[in-house]
């Protein structure tokens, strides 16, 4: 493990997997997400070992060895923490995002100089009016859980309200070994949320909120996910100015790492 200070004095911990010379790949994780999530360490080192890329595999802030930012949800600040990843990169490197972590990465790219490609994987765009769109006040119901300690009922919420998860999928999760997970990195939701809110309305998205992105994207979206996550990664691959979309087969939002990691390899490593 390593650790890089952010802009707000936040400690960024994160590991570095190979020393490929195909370039440097950041890892950001979504929600619950961490460094030490089994589909992150694999992605990472099929990465680091199939395509010659050096991988910096990182615990958003608030989870794993991160620090935290308690009370303070802002995307900029979590743009500020991927800014010193690539300065530890040694100033460039491409990003891959996945669930809210790919509108994360999308978000960075517009502001963070030396971003050179982005893989965004099921960015949840809720672009549709007719999907289920997450409660108006879910950051008033949210925050005061994460301020007063209750793991288990934040997981819940934010699974179902948030993700839309159903209750009783959610009740099943709570008694599997994974459950403790979940609640370790529960506190972590308000920085999702923060980053998701304004892009969960059940409204197209505008070019114009995108702009920024000038970097190639590659958007992914698994066959056997949700219909809504679909429709948001082609919605994406249709505003941003240089971007492809790609449906991997037998993948869902929890991916086979097998069929995932050659589409994200393949995109960095091509002759550009």
């Amino acid at each position: 493990m390593q650790t890089v200070t952010s802009a707000d004095g936040t400690t960024i911990a994160y590991d570095r997997v190979g020393e490929g010379a195909a370039g440097t790949v950041i890892l950001i994780g979504g929600a619950f997400s961490y460094r030490k999530f089994p589909s992150m360490i694999d992605l990472a080192q099929t990465l680091a070992d199939d395509y010659d890329l050096t991988v910096l595999n990182y615990d958003r802030r608030g989870r794993g060895d991160s620090t935290d930012s308690p009370g303070v949800y802002d995307p900029a600040n979590e743009i500020a923490d991927i800014a010193a990843l690539v300065e530890v990169a040694g100033g460039k490197a491409a990003l891959f995002g996945w669930s809210s972590g790919a509108v994360l990465a999308l978000l960075a790219a517009q502001s963070v100089p030396g971003i050179t490609e982005v893989v965004a994987f099921e960015p949840p765009f809720v672009v549709d009016p007719k999907d289920r769109v997450p409660p108006k006040d879910l950051a008033d119901k949210l925050h005061p859980m994460i301020a007063e300690g209750k793991r288990d009922k934040t997981v819940r919420y934010y699974m179902t309200k948030a993700m839309g998860m159903p209750l009783m999928m959610v009740g099943v999760m709570r008694v599997t070994p994974f459950w403790k997970r979940l609640t370790e990195t529960s506190n972590s939701t308000a920085h999702d949320w923060a980053v998701m809110r304004p892009y969960m309305r059940g409204e197209k998205l505008k070019a114009a909120d995108w702009s920024g992105v000038e970097v190639p994207v590659l958007v992914l979206a698994g066959d056997r996910t949700v219909p809504m996550l679909t429709k948001g990664a082609k919605a994406a691959a249709e505003i941003l100015k240089d971007a492809e979309f790609a449906e991997l087969p037998g993948v869902s939002h929890d991916p086979k790492i097998a069929i995932l990691a050659p589409a994200v390899g393949e995109f960095l490593t091509r002759a550009k």
